[in-house]
């Protein structure tokens, strides 16, 4: 694939689809194609085998991976633009990625992270009797990634290591040692668009089969940098965990850079989707996500003291999840801060009878199930705010019908179905106008009339008109 000189074209006006030739890559992977890339859709299992199988068959490939970061890089950078197009095997990264595919209606692909795929192919290669050579970061960082890899894989053969600071003049020897120490994969980890600028000026000269352009990856595994704990990332959050661990170097990146790579995801599926509906559907969702990612920061205080009052009552788990019924009758996981106890669920049935809410809903003003934490979190809707991340996933929006219970669901009547055809929200109409003093026939109508005339307004004025109705605390129970 020929490079078009730099100067050429790096003040261009820059399209919403990238304008990218697509990447070459192989047969093996199913590809979405997304601002003008084609990104591989497969497991990280799959991947890492893959990328050791074209090692081992000696089949010459370069492997990168795309993130929202990114994205926005490749906007502003044209010789980066043109790096990423002669990769032959473009990876999804994080949630920016899926976020983007979602909205442009292609399949939601893989997260295949460098950080996570790394074990993965260290594992295989173990068996393969494939060699590595590590190639970044500071010195004394790619040592120690590869003594971690080794440490778990004793028969992981470690052809070199290098760190990423070394002088120009050095360059020819380098290459001349990765080349002679029979590895079949290279990983390079200078950060974007570092890395690939190399890589690609360099591909010809290295003989290795498989480059690999993979960031900070040897941070992690050197320790130098620790990662978001198993859970944040199970919740996709890991960015908010980089954000809070060191603010000053990523709020760029974070707060600047993902608005914007969001700006851009709304245009793409814009173009790719047709305007009208679609674009109300995604300034949507590109609220809720920013407003929700904001809202997460400034909150976490309150959800550390919150996760700690709940533990310290009865040293039961902080988050309670429960299965309900989201947009289009699909179930999901919902999930909150408990505020009840942890038999809670299998009280309910003794209790339906005594419900203070006629029809659907069951709800109770004293409720034996709640513990004295409970009680003042339901008050002030604190129990409520783990539903952020419900936003953040994509299975819940900032305003929409409250979700129900798939039991609760089961004996809607008439046109109360209507209020299903939404994505359900943490507030709505009837949260703001008197919550559980509104029976539940008001509240489907109340809901279905939301839905005939949302708009970006509406949603805005509901969400001010929260805040007083939480503090009044009408009908919080």
């Amino acid at each position: 694939m020929k490079h078009i000189p730099a100067s050429a074209v790096r003040t261009a006006a820059f399209p919403v689809d990238l304008g990218l030739p697509s990447a070459r890559r192989a047969e093996a992977f199913r590809t979405i194609h997304l601002f003008g890339l084609e990104l591989a859709s497969a497991s990280p299992e799959f991947a890492a085998s893959q990328i050791v199988e074209y090692a081992g068959a000696g089949e010459r490939m370069t492997v990168n991976f795309i993130n929202a970061h990114c994205v926005n890089q490749a906007r502003d950078d044209a010789s980066y633009r043109h790096d990423i197009a002669d990769s032959d095997l473009l990876l999804p990264d994080g949630i920016g990625i899926e976020i983007a595919a979602r909205l442009c209606g292609c399949e939601r692909p893989e997260n295949l992270n460098g950080t996570d795929l790394f074990p993965q192919i260290c594992e295989r290669a173990a068996v393969e009797g494939t060699g590595l050579f590590l190639l970044g970061g500071v010195p004394g960082v790619a040592d120690a990634a590869a003594a971690w890899a080794c440490d778990q894989w004793s028969s992981l053969r470690i052809r070199g290591t290098h760190h990423g600071y070394f002088d120009p003049a050095e360059e020819d020897a380098l290459i001349e040692r990765i080349n002679a120490s029979g590895a079949g994969i290279l990983m390079v980890g200078f950060g974007v668009p570092l890395q690939e600028g190399w890589i690609a000026r360099n591909r010809a000269r290295l003989q290795i089969p498989v480059v690999m352009g993979v960031g900070g990856l040897f941070d992690y595994y050197s320790g130098r940098i620790a990662r978001a704990p198993l859970a944040v990332r199970k919740l996709r959050c890991e960015w908010v965990w980089r954000l809070a661990i060191e603010p000053r170097r990523m709020a760029n990146r974070y707060l600047v850079g993902n608005v914007r790579f969001l700006a851009h995801s709304v245009l793409e599926a814009a173009r790719v989707r047709g305007v009208g509906a679609q674009i109300g559907a995604a300034t949507k969702r590109l609220f809720d996500i920013a407003a929700a990612s904001l809202a997460l920061l400034m909150l976490l205080p309150l959800f550390l003291f919150t996760a700690l009052a709940i533990w310290a009552e009865d040293r039961g788990p902080v988050f309670f999840r429960q299965d309900r019924v989201g947009a289009n009758g699909r179930t999901f996981s919902m999930i909150k801060f408990r505020s009840m106890f942890t038999d809670a669920e299998a009280r309910r049935a003794a209790l339906l009878a005594r419900s203070d809410r006629a029809g659907t809903c069951f709800k109770m003003q004293d409720d034996p199930r709640i513990t004295r934490v409970g009680k003042v979190i339901r008050r002030l809707s604190i129990d409520e705010l783990p539903q952020l991340l419900n936003v953040l996933g994509g299975s819940m929006s900032l305003v929409g019908p409250r979700p129900a219970l798939p039991t609760e669901a089961a004996s809607y009547r008439d046109r109360q179905w209507e209020r299903l055809y939404g994505k359900p929200g943490i507030t709505c109409s009837w949260q703001v106008k008197g919550r559980a003093e509104i029976p539940f026939h008001r509240q489907a109508i109340m809901d279905r009339a939301y839905l005939r005339r949302r708009s970006f307004a509406t949603d805005l004025r509901l969400l001010a008109m929260t805040v007083p109705a939480v503090i009044g605390g009408r009908g919080a129970y």
